[in-house]
């Protein structure tokens, strides 16, 4: 993407990013920067290469080739270079697939995200608690903090997870599809929760969605991928057109502003995309 010279320095940059798996090349030279304060959502079909480039990111998936550098007051930093560690106190991944630990309470799991910030056999610091119960305030499960993990939906069990990274607390957090498996009121709440990371905590912020009305609510930068290949990225209004949508997903799309809230509105033109409900 194009450097703005009043934009922050990124605090995450992938570089010609080349992926595999096994020797099948799925990510094709992607580069993307995050940067404080703003939200970059990744976008794309299925197996357009979204969620393996956030892997890669947090350096769960290797590089076939390709750099990834952390920014920050050090200067910048090689991410193959540091500790697991170094790492983990720089940027946290909430990703899709996680395991449920039995006969754990909420509160013990959300307690994994200190981890990068604890001394080897040392217990829980005033930080470490104040950090583990700001997390639960946010993700609105404080009420059942005691609860066994086994008592739990799939909803509040996402939940918890989301709770655990935000209590890593980090400066770059990486988001896969977080708002799966939620309920309505959970998906705009998380999706709120989102911007409050980057506008008010100066968070840089990566997340992969598939809901484009989602990722028109709270992006600020796109990354539009196609068969593991940047399609266009940069502003939202750039890259969410009918053009670039209908091309990426081979389907007729719809892109226009709402009258009454100005923001974008998305319809996928189905066979059945000019149906309007009957009159009451």
């Amino acid at each position: 993407m194009p450097e703005n010279l009043s934009t922050p320095r990124p605090a995450l940059t992938g570089q010609e990013l080349h992926l595999r798996y096994g020797r099948t090349p799925v990510v094709h030279g992607v580069s993307i920067d995050l940067i404080p304060g703003t939200v970059t959502t990744l976008l794309g079909p299925n197996g357009s290469g979204k969620s393996t480039v956030l892997r890669s990111l947090a350096r769960l998936h290797p590089l076939g080739s390709g750099e990834i550098r952390l920014g920050g007051p050090e200067g910048e930093r090689d991410a193959a270079l540091l500790s697991a560690k170094e790492l983990a106190r720089a940027l946290t991944l909430f990703s899709q697939s996680r395991t449920s630990p039995q006969g754990l309470s909420v509160r013990d799991v959300v307690a994994f995200g200190r981890h990068p910030h604890r001394r080897r056999f040392a217990g829980l610091t005033d930080a470490d608690r104040a950090a583990i119960s700001h997390a639960m305030e946010l993700t609105g499960i404080a009420d059942f903090a005691p609860r066994g993990i086994g008592e739990l939906s799939g909803g509040e069990m996402q939940r918890v997870w989301l709770a655990s990274c935000l209590a890593q607390d980090t400066g770059i957090v990486l988001l896969d599809e977080p708002t799966n498996h939620l309920d309505l009121r959970y998906q705009i709440e998380t999706l709120d929760l989102v911007r409050d990371l980057a506008e008010i905590h100066g968070v840089a912020v990566g997340i992969v969605l598939h809901d484009l009305d989602h990722a028109a609510r709270i992006a600020d930068q796109v990354v539009l991928l196609s068969a593991g290949r940047i399609h266009a990225a940069g502003a939202v209004a750039d890259v969410l057109t009918s053009e670039h949508l209908s091309d990426v997903y081979d389907i007729p799309i719809d892109v226009a502003h709402d009258p009454g809230t100005g923001r974008l509105r998305i319809d996928a033109l189905g066979r059945h995309g000019a149906r309007v409900a009957a009159p009451v």
